[in-house]
């Protein structure tokens, strides 16, 4: 019921959210100009930024698939592209994406892959992520001089504040991951809290399972740590993951068969509206990456902001979240047959007990 409950109260948010910036945005605006001008771009180009999202949901199924082996977790690529469908699904409808890993937990539970092994990949997974974007945007803010000069003036307070917020979470994770220790002492303290309250009742089972599972959680930390290449390989593909996503305004941006702006200008941009709403509560960023969108692509699409912006943010966030919705669905199918399969097995398997008993 709780749940349920939770479910409608992300949509209804999701709803306003949305509402609200389809009217910031073409509240005023010449409509029918804007659809000519999206119905004159290259569906080509377009048919390519579908690719790249494509890719950039695959990437993670990678990163996980091969995180998994290095564990001695066997999965078919498939099944770990249905996990990845689910996180970026739930994060692109939950405020700051806080819905998506746990969704993951879930679904990586029914594989029976044990908890601590799972939240220590996911969580490489983010830190990695969120890496990408601290590096692109120390880079831009502290190195690119002239490129802040010309693109970035009058967002450079956004810019400068979700650095910092995603350096922090970057480090806190990174030490809950590499120092197990802390991880345990926040969870005791945690559950001593809700112990005060009356909120839990203190057993020495769930104790125990705890310290269990902080076990292998620390096996897992330790692990990592003797293993660097794994790591270093990991940070590499998700360069090339979260940059393919960037690329997408690149092929809006050829679509409309402009010239003048290199890619990596216009993924550094990209980039930078990352950097800035990655950590806003809101799902997808949405709204903030809109008004940013068409404030700091202003010099690179002229008069054709605006539906470069609905092209944009069309492929890269909402062909996303349809995508991801797919496979969603196909996950909760794969695992409620998979779950009616095996209790069927398990139910045989008692009646041929019965009988030789």
């Amino acid at each position: 019921m709780q749940s349920r409950k939770k479910v409608i109260k992300n949509g209804v948010f999701l709803l306003v959210i949305f509402s609200l910036t389809v009217y910031g945005v073409f509240h005023g605006e010449d409509l029918r100009q804007m659809f000519t001008a999206i119905g004159d771009a290259d569906v080509r180009w377009l048919f390519v930024g579908v690719l790249l999202v494509v890719f950039f949901i695959w990437g993670e199924s990678v990163i996980i698939w091969y995180m998994m082996r290095s564990f001695r977790i066997f999965l078919k690529k498939r099944v770990c592209f249905l996990f990845s469908s689910v996180g970026f699904f739930f994060s692109c409808i939950t405020p700051s994406a806080s819905g998506g890993q746990p969704m993951q937990l879930y679904y990586m539970r029914k594989e029976n892959i044990p908890v601590p092994v799972s939240a220590v990949v996911l969580m490489i997974v983010t830190i990695t992520y969120k890496l990408v974007l601290v590096v692109a945007g120390t880079g831009i803010l502290v190195f690119g001089g002239g490129f802040r000069q010309q693109y970035l003036q009058g967002v450079l307070p956004v810019c400068y504040l979700g650095l910092m917020l995603n350096i922090v979470c970057v480090c806190f994770m990174a030490g809950l991951v590499f120092h197990p220790q802390l991880a345990e002492n926040i969870l005791l303290k945690g559950e001593e809290y809700l112990l005060k309250f009356r909120i839990l009742k203190r057993l020495k089972k769930r104790r125990q399972k705890l310290q269990n599972a902080m076990q292998v959680y620390r096996e897992t930390a330790q692990y990592l740590k003797f293993h660097k290449k794994v790591l270093v390989l990991v940070v590499l593909f998700t360069f090339l993951q979260r940059f393919a996503l960037f690329a997408v305004t690149w092929t809006v941006y050829r679509s409309f068969r402009l010239s003048g702006t290199g890619i990596w200008d216009i993924m550094l941009l990209q980039a930078a509206i990352a950097v800035a709403v990655d950590m806003l509560p809101l799902p997808g960023g949405m709204g903030a990456s809109e008004a940013l969108f068409l404030r700091i692509f202003a010099p690179v699409f002229g008069g054709g902001l605006l539906p470069a912006m609905v092209l944009s943010r069309g492929i890269g966030y909402y062909s996303e979240l349809f995508i991801s919705a797919v496979f969603t669905a196909a996950a909760q199918i794969y695992y409620t047959i998979k779950c009616g399969r095996n209790n069927t097995n398990e139910s045989d398997e008692e009646s041929t007990d019965d009988r030789f008993l």
